[in-house]
């Protein structure tokens, strides 16, 4: 006889812990996931490249008008100093009510809570519709072969989904508090400002790349992108690196290199920001008589879901299983959802996220039993 007892997300989330699947190891994660997914009825394809290990899961028609999809990674973080913690970092130790390790926060529990929900409930309850699962092992790395070669993947075999959830943790201090609608998009700039080598004694004999460089980034640094808009907080310009590697006092060097990154809101686009920066450079060369390079990587553009019938699903089920209604927000650095966003409306919601690549990461149990049942809401309601 087929046992179809409800799943415990909870030691779904324990197991998923202790595979060690530090960027890019799979672990074990996949594997295990793929054999309960099947279990459950899901027709399950490894989509794997460039090292990377992608897992997409379909209960259902195949590209049915009504498929509902789920996002997630089962990758984590290197562990930092091993002698920091004071638990097994893939040990899934549960203490005071709290499951430690690493991976428990961002985002395996995340995961296991929408598996768990998933096979729950086709099994008890099938839909007239499909449920669609695409996890990857390639979040927390470079992202070159993780979402977007599950979505390739989709595109050339003709799989869809109707809209999709993104697991990551988005509640900043208790449960049910936000859920993402949108993301600020990521730009980094390196900058390698070259000058005329001298002695600084005579700094007229010289071209100082550095006081080019402290011009540049000052005009950067203080230039106000936008106020904010609508959904967006304001953009923001960090400086996070200024180098030289000049040890004398009494050389003025030859070269000076510095990066900056950008986070921006719908106001801007990642080529508008390219040309404001080399533009920005080339003014600062043509009044120091420097020659600046300018290398451009853009992680994400900003994106925006409205506010519509996919974040008032899931909405009221976050109210109706926490009685907070979450916050609309599009606050915090980039996921998965910013590649997503290409293929079909896309929301973020998940579990309180303070502890995630922290030492003892740790997510209390209590808050994986009711995520299960959020996302078990969202399911029933969807396919209502």
């Amino acid at each position: 006889m087929t046992d179809h007892s409800p799943i415990d997300a909870a030691d779904l989330t324990a197991q998923l812990v202790r595979c060690p699947s530090v960027t890019p190891e799979e672990g074990g994660a996949l594997v295990l996931l793929q054999e309960l997914l099947e279990g459950a009825g899901f027709a399950c394809t490894r989509v794997d490249r460039g090292g990377i290990s992608n897992l997409y899961a379909r209960w259902g028609e195949k590209n049915h008008a009504k498929t509902f999809g789920f996002n997630g990674h089962t990758d984590v973080v290197p562990l930092g100093p091993i002698e920091d913690w004071q638990h097994a970092p893939f040990g899934a130790e549960i203490e005071d009510g709290f499951m430690y390790g690493r991976g428990s926060t961002d985002m395996k529990s995340g995961v296991a809570a929408f598996a768990a929900a998933a096979m729950d409930f086709v099994r008890q309850t099938p839909p007239d519709g499909a449920v669609v699962l695409t996890i990857t092992g390639d979040e927390e790395g470079d992202a070159l072969d993780g979402t977007t070669a599950l979505l390739d993947w989709m595109d050339e075999s003709g799989e869809t989904m109707s809209v999709c959830l993104v697991g990551e943790p988005t509640c900043p201090d208790h449960m049910g508090q936000m859920m993402k609608i949108g993301r600020r998009g990521s730009l980094s700039a390196w900058f390698t400002v070259e000058g005329v080598q001298g002695h600084s004694a005579y700094p007229h004999r010289a071209k100082n790349p550095l006081s080019a460089m402290a011009r540049l980034m000052d005009t950067l640094a203080s230039h106000e992108l936008d106020q904010g808009t609508e959904h967006f907080d304001a953009s923001t310009l960090a400086v996070v690196n200024i180098d030289t590697g000049n040890p004398a006092t009494n050389v003025i060097p030859a070269k000076s290199s510095a990066c900056v990154n950008i986070r921006f809101n719908d106001d801007h686009s990642g080529a508008s920001l390219s040309d404001w920066l080399r533009a920005e450079a080339a003014k600062v060369d043509e009044a120091f008589g420097t020659k600046t390079q300018v290398e451009i990587k853009i992680s994400g553009e900003s994106f925006l879901t409205p506010p519509g019938e996919l974040s008032d699903l899931i909405g009221r089920a976050v109210l109706a299983e926490t009685g907070v209604q979450p916050e609309l927000s599009t606050t915090g650095g980039t996921s998965d959802a910013r590649f997503v966003k290409n293929h079909c409306p896309v929301v973020e919601f998940g579990l309180v996220g303070k502890t995630m690549h922290a030492v003892d990461e740790r997510v209390e149990v209590e808050q994986i039993h009711q995520l299960k049942g959020i996302y078990s809401r969202i399911l029933q309601d969807y396919f209502a």
